[in-house]
């Protein structure tokens, strides 16, 4: 017999900001990594003879988790990745939703029938990772081994081994990060032991799967988007400082205006379906030189705070400034403003500076990696 400890990885950018990750390398959050040490306090108890994982760096390091008790090397197989999702890699959900609505159904709902030119099916992805899986398990006869993977990839795993559609969510559940599912192995089959067990992680350090709803972006029209820019800002301003002292809505859009001339995609309206709810403004040359950067502006409306979107404007910020090659995220925050510091010191921002303002003290707050 064979034990086998399949894990899906801790929360990576993708789970948190709300993109397509498929086998885009990406890094994982300040969530993740909390995750992964609660996943090595776990396996500190059960010794693992072998770990194997993908090749993907999320996979990797939280494999790292179930070796890290006996010192094991990490035996890396390319045919444990997650789907390759072709055209829809770092993309976000929300705009994938509006733009490919029947597919974007599909892809959750339908996930056997989903078909995308350059991706692969679902189908392709359980031929090859079940392969592996029952490859890994003969190669290690009599052993206990770690197998550390992806969402869709364990979801395609497991309708392999249980013979469960996709389709049903209710016995084939959405996968939680570092959740474990323990199989064993008996030369011919797999038995299930457990599923989707995730209780090695306190409430704080469990991932919410799209709780909120999927937000997209539109590109800004300085044109026509000129009232629409000066209303946010100036709801953002009295917000922060509890009035419009300072506040001058030509110098901010005139700012903006530049910065999307300066790289196109800096400044962006914000939707919810088709419904209005915030913007986000990045200046692409303040600190570049120093390989930073900066975001002037990220406004959500008053009845969408709160409640889990704002970290889907961070999610574009940083996505933004990591195809730029900039290496560190800087803002301004009011210090009276202590719920919005409190978010950013939440995702690894941590302050660097103080400033005088007329308004009272601004807080620099820095982010580094930009994970």
């Amino acid at each position: 017999m064979t034990e086998i400890y399949l894990i899906r990885h801790s929360q990576a950018q993708g789970n948190r900001y709300r993109m397509i990750q498929g086998s885009w390398d990406g890094e994982i959050t300040e969530m993740g990594r909390r995750q992964i040490e609660a996943l090595a306090d776990r396996f500190s108890k059960i010794p693992v003879d072998a770990v194997y994982s993908s090749d993907l760096t999320r996979a990797v390091l939280t494999a790292e988790a179930a070796a890290r008790r006996d010192h094991l090397p990490i035996e890396t197989r390319p045919a444990l990745r997650e789907l390759h999702a072709g055209p829809w890699e770092q993309r976000f959900f929300g705009n994938i939703s509006h733009e490919q609505p029947e597919l974007a159904r599909q892809f959750i709902e339908d996930a056997e029938n989903w078909r995308l030119e350059g991706a692969e099916t679902f189908g392709e992805v359980r031929i090859r990772a079940l392969a592996e899986l029952k490859k890994i398990a003969e190669e290690n006869e009599g052993r206990t081994i770690a197998v550390a993977s992806h969402g869709v990839t364990i979801r395609c795993i497991m309708s392999g081994i249980m013979g469960i559609p996709l389709s049903d969510t209710v016995h084939l559940p959405i996968f939680k990060n570092t959740a474990v599912t323990k199989l064993v192995w008996d030369g011919k089959s797999f038995r299930v032991a457990y599923m989707n067990d995730a209780s090695h992680l306190p409430q704080e350090a469990q991932s919410s799967w799209n709780v909120a709803g999927d937000l997209r972006d539109v590109p800004f029209d300085p044109q026509r988007d000129r009232a629409y820019y000066e209303a946010c800002y100036a709801e953002a301003w009295k917000s922060a400082h509890g009035n419009l002292l300072g506040f001058n809505p030509e110098t901010y859009y005139s700012a903006a205006k530049r910065h999307q001339r300066v790289q196109n995609g800096s400044v962006m309206r914000i939707y919810h379906r088709d419904e209005p709810v915030g913007l986000i403004d990045l200046d692409p040359e303040r600190g570049a030189a120093n390989g930073i950067g900066w975001i002037s502006l990220l406004y959500l409306r008053e009845d969408y705070r709160n409640k889990g979107y704002g970290i889907q404007l961070l999610g574009r910020a940083i996505f933004f400034y990591r195809r730029l090659g900039r290496e560190r995220l800087r803002l301004q925050v009011a210090e009276d403003n202590r719920i919005a510091a409190a978010f950013y010191e939440r995702e690894g921002f941590r302050t660097v500076e103080e400033q005088r303002a007329p308004n009272g003290k601004l807080m620099i707050l820095e982010k580094e990696p930009l994970a």
